[in-house]
């Protein structure tokens, strides 16, 4: 057994082999690194640009309210499989939300309900939306940031957010 640390959201995987992506926030393979070696953009405690601060600040919005959509999601189907997956995207963005708070050195927001619709086909179409708008945003501010490790952290949320446009794709197929 190892343990595996995520260089993204800090959080620890314990198995024998290096997971495929963080089970936590969903970044890929490569920035998972042994316990031993890891070093955790949320760790890094540094002065933030303002630009930076502004784009944290819209991406904990962005992501708590994906959040809220897909728990309204994950209880408005009637397919234990969208249901199960919609709450795990619920925990990576949230997820996503905290690793915000923690570079920017702020308490959580309170989160708001919201609403969506009944229908699985307009789910999926809603979800593909947000995460194409989030996508893009991350791409752009990782291109932006000056400080090493914002843009590393953008450019995997980035990755993970296309990600999920591939899981709701085949969804669609």
């Amino acid at each position: 057994m190892k343990t595996w640390i995520c260089e993204i959201c800090g959080d620890a995987y314990i198995g024998e082999g290096k997971p495929t992506s963080c089970p936590f926030c969903g970044a890929r393979h490569a920035f998972i690194k042994e316990g031993n070696v890891a070093h955790p953009v949320v760790e890094v405690k540094e002065a933030l640009s303002e630009l930076t601060v502004k784009n944290l600040q819209e991406t904990l919005q962005l992501e708590l309210e994906a959040n809220a959509i897909y728990l309204c999601m994950a209880g408005k189907t009637d397919s234990y499989e969208i249901m199960k997956m919609y709450k795990r995207l619920a925990k990576v963005e949230m997820e996503h939300a905290i690793i915000c708070t923690k570079i920017m050195q702020i308490p959580m927001p309170e989160t708001q309900t919201k609403e969506c619709s009944d229908d699985d086909i307009a789910n999926f179409q809603k979800t593909l939306q947000l995460e194409d708008h989030a996508a893009n945003l991350y791409a752009e501010f990782a291109k932006t940031s000056v400080e090493k490790h914002v843009k590393i952290m953008f450019t995997a949320l980035n990755q993970v957010e296309t990600d999920h446009i591939t899981l709701i794709k085949n969804y669609l197929q």
